[in-house]
């Protein structure tokens, strides 16, 4: 599919709707420009296994799902920002732990901000990529799972 082509919820064929949906009590603060907000409309489709990410838009509201399994795993509605742009108003999250297995709010928060960052915009995204790492290792593992698997678990590749 052309990157200037729009992936919309017809594109897929096994979507499944969050099925324990809980409003996020940490959203990410980022603003976004109103030209990164129209390559977000334009969404991502997983192009190969190692991919985990297909992201959509229906009006103002990105819908994240994990790509093998269809299971989605995030809401999130995008409204006008203080100063221009857009910013995330209200986001809902995949609770059940054998769909989803955020961590804590703060690491959904940045999940979500690393999805629409790395993955569909294709940005280096560092900072969020160490703050995952650290939010995602468990105190008692954290010298010994190398963080390239921890975000290779979490992320996946991008074309």
């Amino acid at each position: 599919m052309p990157a200037d082509e729009r992936v919309t919820r017809s594109s897929f064929h096994d979507l499944l709707p969050l099925s324990a949906p809980r409003p996020m009590a940490v959203l990410p603060t980022r603003k976004w420009t109103n030209e990164e907000w129209g390559r977000i409309q334009l969404g991502y489709e997983a192009r190969d296994m190692d991919e985990k990410w297909d992201v959509f838009t229906e009006d103002s509201v990105v819908y994240v799902h994990r790509s093998w399994t269809g299971f989605g795993i995030f809401e999130a509605a995008f409204g006008p920002a203080d100063g221009g742009g857009l910013m995330i108003l209200g986001a809902m999250v995949e609770s059940d732990p054998d769909r989803y297995g955020g961590t804590s709010d703060a690491h959904s928060a940045v999940m979500l901000e690393l999805v629409l960052s790395a993955i569909v915009l294709g940005e280096d995204a560092t900072e969020l990529r160490a703050r995952l790492v650290d939010l995602a290792k468990p105190a008692s593992a954290k010298a010994d799972v190398p963080a390239a698997a921890l975000l290779h678990s979490h992320l996946g590749l991008r074309s």
